[in-house]
């Protein structure tokens, strides 16, 4: 049995306002807002595609920004790089016209001079800085230079001129997400841009004799290759032809050392990350030298940078040396532009590629934009019928009132008559 108390019928009216005020309340901010739920509990499915696709929006604008930010350093790299090509097809031009022996020795000096100017360009192009001021061509090394001319003394100059270049950066690159567990490799490592031979190494070191006394690893080429207890000469050998690195590994028939070779245009770039194979086998100085310059000290080297062979243009034409100027050095020169040719049509790919995926991208998040509006926000026909809903909870809310009026006409007044 119920007992109907004094209280009671307040109690009741003073709920029911309060629950149609609170459904009046949830109406008109969803109209003012135009979004379909204001508490997860509305409608639990359609929250929770909510969720996920503004979760796989903020996402896919991410990926959209970091292609966008690729295209404009793509973009930025391979300006300076058709300027170096412009650069290098003017040196071949005076290379050419150099080596044909009309030309007095006077007149080769005054084309080293144009040489010489023409090769500062060129390093100032391999120090370009990009679009959020980091090294274009340094790997991930962002500030400082990528390169480091040094100056000196020139036979036959009146001046002191470049007579190195030497690389300060690093092979390492970033990877990049543009998409769901796809990403762009970005290594823009200036050694590999700004080089014109393939390097080789020759250690003069007889290695028959060696055996790792330990497990360790070595660094050929950013890649890093495992050393296991008791590898020799040949072992370490295959294992650099197996692992995937732009070097090839040999043994020199006569010496019984470690030759080593890059595969296209590069520096060779050489670690041990622990251990000492490659000291012991004398192809770097000890581990507390890093490279690119720690070769060791009983090891030859060959191949010729991009820089090394303008500098050697210069020099022959200083010397008159018409004979190397048609003969080695406008090979190397050759060669140097062949590859730089080749790794600006690299970077104006990787451009093309980061620019599809910005626009797809794009497209992706207006298509998603579409889905979290259908689940989440008003239309037309919605914010009519929530329009009508509302207007019928106010003329409820009314009436709710008005018997509440009439049940409680009572007043202080009446007591007073």
């Amino acid at each position: 049995m119920e007992r109907v108390s004094t209280a009671m019928t307040n109690n009741d009216l003073q709920y029911r306002l309060r629950s149609q005020e609170n459904a009046l309340y949830r109406m008109r901010s969803q109209i003012t807002s135009r979004q379909q739920l204001s508490r997860l509990r509305d409608d639990p499915i359609a929250a929770g595609h909510l969720v996920r696709y503004d979760s796989y929006l903020t996402r896919i604008n991410g990926f959209e920004e970091n292609a966008k930010k690729l295209t404009d350093k793509f973009s930025v790299a391979e300006g300076y790089l058709t300027e170096s090509v412009n650069v290098m097809h003017r040196i071949r031009e005076l290379a050419v016209t150099g080596a044909n022996g009309t030309f007095t020795p006077d007149d080769l000096k005054t084309m080293a001079v144009e040489v010489n100017e023409l090769l500062k360009e060129l390093v100032q192009n391999a120090n370009a800085v990009g679009p959020d001021g980091s090294l274009l061509f340094a790997g991930t090394r962002a500030k400082g230079a990528a390169f480091e001319a040094e100056m000196g003394d020139v036979p036959h100059a009146a001046e002191p001129m470049i007579t190195a270049v030497r690389y300060q950066g690093n092979i390492e690159g970033n990877k990049i997400e543009i998409d769901e567990t796809h990403f762009m490799d970005v290594n823009s490592a200036g050694n590999r841009i700004f080089w014109a031979e393939p390097q080789r190494l020759y250690s003069e070191r007889d290695g028959r004799a060696y055996q790792a006394p330990a497990d360790g690893s070595i660094a050929v080429d950013g890649v890093e290759i495992p050393i296991k207890t008791g590898d020799n000469i040949y072992a370490v050998a295959a294992k650099i032809n197996d692992s995937g690195a732009a070097v090839r590994a040999s043994i020199d028939p006569v010496i019984q050392g470690l030759n080593l070779e890059t595969t296209d245009s590069r520096q060779l770039w050489l670690e041990d990350n622990q251990g000492s194979t490659l000291f012991d086998l004398g192809v770097i100085k000890d581990s507390a030298q890093r490279p690119p310059y720690n070769i060791g000290d009983g090891a030859r080297t060959a191949g010729a940078s991009l820089f090394d062979s303008v500098i050697s243009l210069r020099d022959a034409l200083l010397s008159g040396d018409q004979e190397a100027i048609g003969g080695k050095v406008l090979g190397v020169l050759d060669q140097g532009f062949e590859n730089l040719t080749r790794r600006m049509a690299e970077t104006g790919s990787a451009y093309e590629r980061a620019a599809l995926n910005a626009e797809r991208n794009s497209v992706t998040a207006y298509n998603t934009t579409a889905m979290i509006t259908r689940e989440g926000v008003l239309d037309d026909a919605g914010f009519a019928k929530a329009y009508t809903d509302m207007k019928m909870m106010e003329y409820a809310r009314e009436a709710t009132m008005s018997v509440a009026a009439k049940l409680y006409s009572s007043t202080l007044l009446n007591y007073i008559r």
